[in-house]
């Protein structure tokens, strides 16, 4: 059985036993990796009540409002959902000891690239419980041990999910291991920890993104921030386009691929942006808006858009409108204020379409769907570690097949140099 958390073991020595335990996890079979995860998935709800307590507390107890509270908030539902994740990650194909490629040299040795586990994955995250059994079950998956920072606002909910992950029989000591999140200096010892930890994810707001970026000594994978843009062309399906922009922006506000943003060409300008200006007023959206935008809502409440708004992340009921000239501005905009995250476009017209997916210059780029859709589990992943806004290792959602590195295998008959 593996270990139970506790803020009493320093992290030096929670960073150790993952060490020890990649090892261990790197020599596991698919149906070994596969059964661990089912008895976890039972696991999960067999405790729903437990979890659901300590959920209570956190968010009793955290203070916060509106999309952080969401964020937090676990449900029997999302418990439910959460045990599902898990056996999905189950039935997905094991990408460990995968062949990339491999070929035959002259001189007789024959060379096989294959898929290795990175090692001990480091991940710092905020306040969403579901990333610690999402990160937890995808490492496992691909043989590697994971290292979690959650936020202090979920430390009763991380620390009663990890102990029923370590309580399951066959999880090796240190798999999975929870650092105190009540300080800050389990940030600074985690990215400081070259040799024993073999990546760091971090996923949150731009703040501590930016923090491990600037100061980790372990590779980065930069995941998280999104503001989002989408387009609507002046040959879009109207119908259509208030589909898109209303899901995007209102399905789940608080999450990275939320629209944050909307433009609209200058030739539909005058019908459409009075149109669904009124529909996500309608919907409890706050609505900013270049002047233009604003000219042709005389009789709207829009709140005039700063230069800031168009950089800003908002994770609420807020969106900002521009009204731009054609694609070309469109792609020019997007590429100068985006995260690089998620963009769509909605047109009829398949060349602006092209030019907008060629030229736009994101991680996921959308032709007539919603931005919503950048997710581990909608691309078929199971899970996700995060949503890469980065171009190096990987970018978009990723999960196992971005968990591996590679090595060479090199069988020979004698062969010398």
């Amino acid at each position: 059985m593996a270990t139970t958390i506790a803020n009493s073991v320093s992290t030096q020595e929670k960073l150790l036993r993952a060490r020890d335990a990649s090892a261990k996890l790197a020599m596991l079979s698919t149906d070994q990796k596969n059964a661990l995860l089912h008895a976890i998935a039972d696991s999960i709800e067999e405790q729903t009540e437990s979890i659901l307590a300590a959920n209570r507390e956190d968010v009793e107890g955290s203070g916060l409002q509106c999309a952080m509270r969401d964020r937090l908030l676990l449900t029997p539902a999302r418990i439910k959902d959460m045990a599902q994740g898990v056996r999905d990650v189950a039935a997905l194909k094991d990408p460990i000891g995968q062949t990339i490629e491999e070929w035959t040299r002259p001189n007789g040795l024959r060379i096989r690239k294959v898929r290795v586990p990175l090692g001990v994955v480091g991940i710092i995250y905020e306040s969403r419980p579901n990333v610690t059994i999402d990160t937890a079950v995808l490492a496992l998956k691909t043989g590697n041990a994971i290292v979690l920072r959650g936020g202090k606002e979920a430390a009763h909910s991380n620390q009663r999910l990890v102990e029923i992950i370590a309580a399951v029989p066959g999880v090796p000591p240190g798999a999975v291991e929870l650092l105190d999140s009540s300080t800050r200096q389990s940030v600074t010892e985690l990215i400081q920890a070259r040799g024993l930890v073999d990546v760091i994810i971090p996923r949150g707001g731009a703040g501590l993104i930016a923090f491990v970026t600037e100061n980790s000594i372990v590779p980065v994978i930069e995941t998280g921030a999104g503001n989002c843009h989408i387009f609507v062309d002046e040959s879009a399906d109207f119908e259509m386009a208030d589909q898109i922009v209303i899901n995007a922006k209102t399905q789940r506000p608080s999450v990275c691929n939320a629209a944050e943003k909307l433009l609209v060409h200058e030739r539909i300008a005058a019908e459409y942006v009075p149109r669904i200006v009124k529909k996500l007023i309608d919907a409890g959206v706050e609505v900013r808006g270049d002047g233009t935008a604003r000219s042709l809502t005389p009789g709207l409440n829009i709140v005039p858009a700063s230069e800031q708004d168009w950089n800003e992340e908002y994770l609420r009921l807020c969106i900002a409108v521009r009204v731009v000239a054609d694609v070309d501005e469109a792609i020019a905009h997007i590429n100068r204020h985006s995260t690089r995250n998620s963009e769509a476009i909605v047109t009829r017209d398949e060349a602006n379409a092209r030019k907008f997916l060629r030229g736009v210059d994101s991680a996921a780029v959308y032709w007539n769907a919603s931005t919503r859709f950048t997710d581990g589990g909608e691309f078929g992943f199971g899970a996700e570690m995060g949503i890469s806004t980065q171009k190096l290792h990987c970018r978009g959602p990723f999960a196992l097949a971005e968990l591996t590195s590679s090595k060479y295998e090199i069988v020979g008959t004698g062969q010398v140099r």
